[in-house]
């Protein structure tokens, strides 16, 4: 992580995060989420995602599991040189590289698969932007939580994990 970092502090209902934004290695996607705290977009979002030794996706869904509406999306800059290892923040997308916009996830595991390797469909991987700096327990209990499917989604927890509040601090 560069020295050039904005804190956030993730309120949940599991308990508080502080991310450590890497603005310099990853000025598109630091930007990008930054926008969305700063909006409010991320509060009363879910962990709509969870999977035990891998990861945990948030940032696209309230409780109600209702689709939030996001803003154009962004360039995959996976290129930059960050790793998605373990209590890293890397930007979720679909297949199409540059397709990253709300949703985010936390490794739980070095997760080397997720790394650029190329810059090929295959090889693209997932934009690193952030590091968890304190509260990696929480999302480690995340992971201990049931989960089940919901519509066509799978490993949602039972029980909603929500991103109550996100904001930036000192």
């Amino acid at each position: 992580m560069s020295a050039n970092i904005t804190k956030v502090k993730m309120t949940t209902s599991l308990g508080d995060i502080i991310i450590a934004v890497d603005n310099e290695n990853a000025p598109i996607s630091a930007a990008n989420f930054l926008t969305y705290v700063k909006e409010g977009f991320y509060n009363g979002t879910i962990f709509h995602r969870v999977i035990p030794g891998f990861m945990a996706q948030a940032g696209g869904f309230d409780t109600d599991f209702n689709e939030k509406r996001s803003h154009d999306q962004i360039k995959n800059e996976a290129d930059n040189g960050l790793k998605n290892n373990r209590a890293t923040l890397a930007m979720a997308r679909t297949n199409v590289p540059d397709s990253a916009s709300s949703q985010f996830f936390i490794n739980y595991k070095d997760n080397d698969s997720l790394n650029y390797t190329s810059p090929t469909a295959q090889g693209w991987g997932y934009a690193v932007f952030a590091e968890v700096i304190e509260g990696m327990e929480v999302v480690d209990a995340m992971s201990e939580q049931p989960t089940g499917s919901n519509g066509h989604h799978q490993d949602v927890p039972k029980t909603n994990i929500v991103i109550e509040t996100a904001e930036i601090v000192e």
